[in-house]
């Protein structure tokens, strides 16, 4: 059998029928999201719906993980309202706006695809979970949130354009909202109990929009959020003119696109890659995270060229794909090409269903995407993991725009800091006295560095002065200049008493390290 026999079999033919039944179901259940998503990040719904087409198409071809669902999601549509808003600020009804997220998808795109050349996937072993929770702890409000104007929550009526008006409900429109999102909420946890056959969340908006439209309800739809596809998206470019709503090529947009695509790019592919671990352990295989970074940007780009948003993998329709046996790369394929055939053909249907609906999803994906069952546990949690917690959380929710790359990386500097304390604290020195010789041994043990230098020195007691003194390294290793400092400080003042001092022990890497920087002579 040739390799490329071989390739076929394991990533597109492997038992097709359950595949593109699985890609089927989750194409229903990205299409509520899809257009959640797009409502978040402040665009048009077919923003959202082309963005999970072109992303799902080309990640099944070119990703590192078969059987992986990618689209438009709730992390990197939260990132996306800052230029949104900054491009509407700046021509109002031009889309300029989508303009400009456009732009950041494209830039996006790159990043990821830098990251996967420059094996970012292995640096992120080096996230510890505490940063992992508070992250998805995060994301979770946020996008619970971002529900409260569809709830009538928060709205201001007097800072709304004209045509954002129909887009949230009034205040008479507002009990008939909490209504049906109560009534989704109830059908999406309770229908499961009785079938999982069928999606509860597309069980969900067949009810509500049958409901609404039963009852004519005067309540937002879908339709209000703005343009429904028309049919397959047409390639197109974000740079023009600014009249036109189109961004300049230039270094001003570089500067307000910028800061959105590195946080987009690095928040993307961490989703992505807790995502591809969930799906590896639960199918007992292992898959390439570097090339699922290059194969997200490349996706991305094609995505962004053909006027979607920016997106990264879904970790619920990843899991259902995954249980309704869609392992292989032809269910994603098929996720993708559904769901657009799905929205052209039923673009009517898809235009009534009610925003409450959308909102009881959202809801239930703010939940099941918190971690709960850290929450639960969090006093059986060292205290050092809840405080990584709770500064990712806290940095994410206190910068504005709410920035949940800023809080990865104040969580990870703190989890640093934590880990550099409790490992300085185990370095001991012990002192063994040979009055015959007139000797003291000092026996360090431990790592020593910046943090541990301070337990360090005060293991040595250097109002005494034998005529020998030994310290035996051969249980402790040097890490940086801070140790070299500080092994060569007690030398020095040792030798300034008249004590003959020897050092024994050091490891290849470290004595390297302490000849180098200037460290006395020693002997080993």
């Amino acid at each position: 059998m040739s390799n490329f026999t071989k390739y076929l079999s394991k990533n597109w033919l492997d038992d097709p029928k359950s595949n593109i039944l699985s890609g089927l179901v989750v194409a229903f259940a990205m299409i509520p999201e899809a257009i959640a998503f797009s409502g978040i990040a402040g665009v048009d719904p077919k923003v959202g719906l082309y963005g999970a087409f072109c992303l799902s198409i080309t990640i099944a071809i070119l990703g590192g993980r078969r059987g992986m669902i990618t689209s438009a999601t709730g992390s990197t549509a939260l990132l996306m309202t800052g230029v949104v808003s900054i491009g509407e600020a700046q021509a109002p009804g031009t889309n300029l706006g989508l303009s400009y997220l456009i732009a950041a998808g494209l830039l996006t795109g790159v990043f990821q695809i830098l990251w996967g050349y420059l094996r970012l996937a292995y640096q992120m072993r080096f996230v510890p979970t505490g940063v992992l929770s508070g992250f998805v702890n995060a994301l979770a409000l946020l996008i619970f949130q971002a529900q409260f104007l569809q709830l009538g929550i928060g709205i201001n009526e007097g800072k709304l354009l004209e045509n954002e008006l129909t887009k949230y409900p009034t205040i008479s429109q507002v009990p008939t909202v909490w209504i049906l999102v109560i009534f989704g909420l109830i059908i999406i946890y309770g229908f499961p109990k009785i079938t999982k056959v069928i999606p509860s969340q597309l069980v969900a908006i067949v009810l509500l929009t049958f409901t609404s439209l039963f009852f004519q309800l005067d309540i937002p739809t879908v339709s209000d959020l703005g343009t429904l596809p028309n049919g397959f998206p047409s390639f197109s470019l974000p740079f023009g003119e600014l009249e036109n709503g189109k961004v300049p090529f230039n270094l001003s947009t570089l500067g307000v696109i910028l800061p959105t695509s590195l946080a987009i790019s690095l928040v993307g592919l961490m989703e992505t890659f807790l995502t591809q671990d969930i799906l590896d352990d639960a199918t007992d295989t292992s898959s390439n995270k570097n090339k699922e970074a290059r194969g997200q940007g490349i996706a991305n780009l094609i995505s962004s060229l053909f006027g979607g948003m920016a997106g990264c993998a879904l970790v619920g329709q990843s899991v259902m794909n995954n249980e309704n046996g869609g392992k292989s790369r032809l269910s994603t394929l098929t996720s993708g090409l559904s769901l657009l055939l799905m929205i052209i053909l039923l673009k009517p249907w898809i235009g009534a269903i009610p925003m409450a609906a959308l909102v009881a999803i959202m809801i239930t994906i703010a939940i099941s995407t918190a971690d709960l069952n850290g929450l639960k546990n969090i006093r059986k949690i060292p205290k050092s993991d809840t405080a990584v917690m709770l500064m990712t959380f806290a940095v994410t929710m206190l910068t504005k725009p709410h920035n949940l790359a800023l809080g990865v990386i104040a969580g990870v500097g703190l989890a640093a800091i934590l880990f550099s304390r409790k490992v300085a604290k185990v370095i001991t020195v012990s002192k063994v006295k040979d009055k015959d010789k007139n000797q003291i041994t000092y026996k360090v043990e431990g790592q020593l560095f910046f943090v541990s230098k301070i337990y360090f020195l005060q293991g040595f007691d250097i109002h005494e002065h034998p005529k020998n003194i030994l310290i035996d390294m051969s249980l402790a290793h040097i890490w940086d200049q801070s140790g070299v400092v500080a092994l060569d400080q007690i030398i020095r003042k040792f030798k300034n008493s008249g004590s003959k001092v020897d050092i024994i022990g050091l490891n290849k890497e470290s004595l390297n390290l302490f000849e180098r920087l200037g460290g006395l002579e020693t002997s080993h």
